[in-house]
């Protein structure tokens, strides 16, 4: 019979450990391991020596507040002659003696979470089971994906900032789902398609105890604006100090940042994704209605054309689908429109939105709607009657995500769509059933429009913007233009009138190229501006032989001034260095209470460091601080530097540093 350890003490050798599971930026203080990869401890023995089949050892792992084998949160196993990388094994490394190395590895399809490891009668430890993307089985069968969007990041992101980790794993013990069955919850956690829909839900608050209140109009009293976040770590942390009551406030590039670092921190391949003129489609029918009234204004209506839209992809496998759908899965936490009762979106494969298989879970039809739907412009007229208006608006353009091992921006559209216009396109249309853009539209050949404007566009100065309107035909045309200008948020809510003209008689002799000026004055549209900076330009063309209508929209952004950094000594770790902040005011009027902060993952030690100017800044005067601040971990970092003040509120910049050894 075989002789049971006698186990005095034990060491996790959690730097060799962690260091090996890269998961040592989470520190080295105690065990952090990756599922499906073993990992050493050595133990001690009171009494006795190891002998190859003489010495036996039963372990049982556990996870949960109920662990239960039923629900895969338990398992006994014990010693084997090799490790099994299939399922939770032990096996001994070193020679016999009062000495053993035992090697550990749990299954690749473990649930993640806080574990208690005991061994035998004596030993119990503790350790963290993350998702493992390196293993085969653990989480996907591609590990390019870690270097493209985990790897790549590890300088970069918060996931490793003290303290993260466990406010991450306490998001997922606070959802309604483990609140009702803790069991069947920590069960499901195995699952990073169960893991990645929970987290959709509870980065929002809306049904839960969740991380973000979203707020997208009428002031940001009570809480902070979306703009002035500079990364997750301050987000995260009040959320947990303030009893899982929601952090105020969120937008959708928030939602996304925040659970993209809870992801990664997981162990899930996580990457942001922005989508730009993205469609919002309530009622699944991926159609766009946008209202107008007589004068071209734009009527407020709940389906909107967000100017741009940001959510996270997951890359994992999909068992439950076609192996073809494997990879990268769009989920978006920003709260638009509930799913199976909830406001979460997502998993859904991106495969599957590209080639219109909209019967496969989760959220298929809404996220195909934010990059495909077909936009329909109604007039409303003063007596009650509609017209359709012509229009070119396109949804979905310039899919982007960050490039690996660069700041620059990767176009990832082919992912999502096929080219306009080819056969692909056309039958990804048929199977998602889209009618609407099966119909051969025909384009107006007599008059084209475009808006152009000019090189001198900038924030703080005057300037024009253009209608050219073109005469495509052999008659002479009349026509009535009105051009016209508001203030707009990102996600399609129109402000007030920034400038506005409408001139009755136009006459065009046939191909006559025609300009037509609109004075943008920042007298009128600074007081306007939401923090976005952008303005809407509409050119609304009514033909009076024809009685055609024609509407063509451009939103512009004004460039906030650029933030200069200049880095002062050598980057080295644990060694105080400064950044030369500079800011050249862009307005004609002096800008008070100016402030710049400053946060970096391990450069500031996860707090904001700030420093207020003590007098104002004049006109294309420079604002100019010097800010101190202690890396902590050598490699490349980011420096994320925030400008504020009265009149020019969260101005980002950003510098990548090196730090040494």
């Amino acid at each position: 019979m075989a002789q049971a350890l006698d186990i005095d003490r034990w060491n996790l050798e959690c730097e060799f450990n962690n260091t090996d599971h890269r998961t040592d930026l989470n520190g080295i203080d105690r065990l952090i391991v990756r599922r499906g990869q073993p990992f050493t401890i050595s133990l001690y023995l009171r009494s006795g020596i190891y002998q190859p089949g003489d010495s036996s050892l039963d372990c049982v792992a556990e996870t949960g507040p109920q662990p239960s084998e039923q629900y895969g949160t338990r398992a006994s196993f014990g010693l084997s002659a090799n490790i099994d990388t299939s399922r939770w094994s032990a096996t001994v490394t070193s020679p016999p003696g009062d000495m053993v190395a035992l090697s550990v590895c749990s299954a690749p399809d473990a649930p993640i979470g806080h574990y208690t490891l005991t061994l035998g009668r004596s030993g119990r430890i503790e350790f963290v089971l993350l998702f493992n993307p390196w293993c085969p089985g653990g989480l996907t069968d591609h590990t390019s994906s870690c270097r493209v969007c985990f790897g790549d990041h590890f300088f970069f992101s918060v996931q490793f900032e003290s303290g993260i980790l466990d406010i991450c794993l306490r998001i997922l013990d606070m959802n309604p789902k483990c609140l009702k069955n803790p069991g069947k919850d920590c069960s499901g956690r195995r699952n990073p398609i169960y893991v990645s829909r929970v987290l959709s839900a509870m980065v929002n608050c809306n049904d839960d105890k969740g991380v973000l209140l979203g707020k997208w109009t009428d002031g940001y009293e009570g809480g902070v604006s979306p703009m002035f976040w500079r990364g997750s770590v301050e987000i995260l942390r009040n959320w947990d100090t303030q009893a899982c009551q929601p952090v105020r406030y969120g937008q959708c590039w928030v939602f996304a940042a925040v659970a993209c670092s809870i992801s990664r921190a997981l162990g899930i391949p996580c990457r942001v994704v922005t989508n730009y003129h993205s469609a919002h489609d309530s009622n699944s029918d991926l159609v766009i209605e946008r209202y107008i009234n007589e004068n071209g204004e734009p009527i407020q209506s709940r389906e909107m054309i967000w100017n741009y839209h940001c959510w996270v992809e997951n890359w994992m496998t999909r068992p439950d689908l076609k192996s073809d759908f494997n990879g990268w899965q769009a989920s978006d936490p920003t709260p638009q429109e509930k799913s199976e009762g909830v406001y979460c979106c997502g998993p859904i494969p991106v495969r599957a939105i590209k080639e219109g298989e909209l019967v496969f879970k989760y959220d298929a039809p809404f996220v195909f709607a934010e990059v495909n739907a077909d936009v329909i412009t109604i007039m409303k007229k003063k007596d009650g009657n509609t017209s359709k208006v012509t229009s070119t608006a396109v949804v979905g353009q310039k899919i982007s995500t960050k490039s690996v091992d660069s700041d620059a921006r990767e176009d990832i559209t082919h992912l999502y769509k096929y080219p306009e216009g080819s056969d692909e396109e056309r039958e990804a249309f048929k199977k998602a059933n889209h009618q609407n853009k099966l119909l051969q539209q025909q384009e107006n050949e007599g008059l084209h429009i475009t808006i152009k404007v000019s090189s001198e566009m900038r924030k703080g100065c005057d300037f024009d913007v253009f209608a050219v309107v073109t005469n495509n035909t052999q008659r002479e045309k009349k026509c009535r233009l009105v051009f016209g200008s508001c203030a707009m948020s990102y996600n399609g809510f129109l402000g007030k009138n920034c400038g506005f003209k409408d001139l009755l008689n136009v006459e065009l002799s046939p191909g006559e190229e025609r300009r037509v000026p609109l004075r943008l004055n920042y007298s009128k549209y600074g007081v306007l501006l939401t923090e976005d900076n952008l303005i809407r330009l509409a050119v609304l063309l009514m033909d009076y032989s024809t009685g055609e209508t024609t509407l063509v929209v451009r939103n512009i952004v004004l460039d906030n001034p650029e933030i200069k950094v200049r880095i002062l000594g050598e980057p080295k770790e644990n060694r105080k260095l400064a950044a030369e902040i500079t800011l050249k005011n862009p307005l004609p009027e002096p800008l008070e209470n100016c402030c710049f902060s400053i946060e970096g993952a391990n450069l500031t030690a996860g707090t904001v460091i700030s420093e207020r100017l003590g007098s104002s800044v004049g006109p294309g005067e420079d604002a100019k601080v010097k800010i101190y601040f202690t890396p902590t971990h050598s490699g490349l970092r980011k420096l994320v530097v925030d400008f504020d003040s009265s009149k020019l509120c969260h101005v980002k910049g950003y510098r990548n540093v090196i730090i040494g050894k």
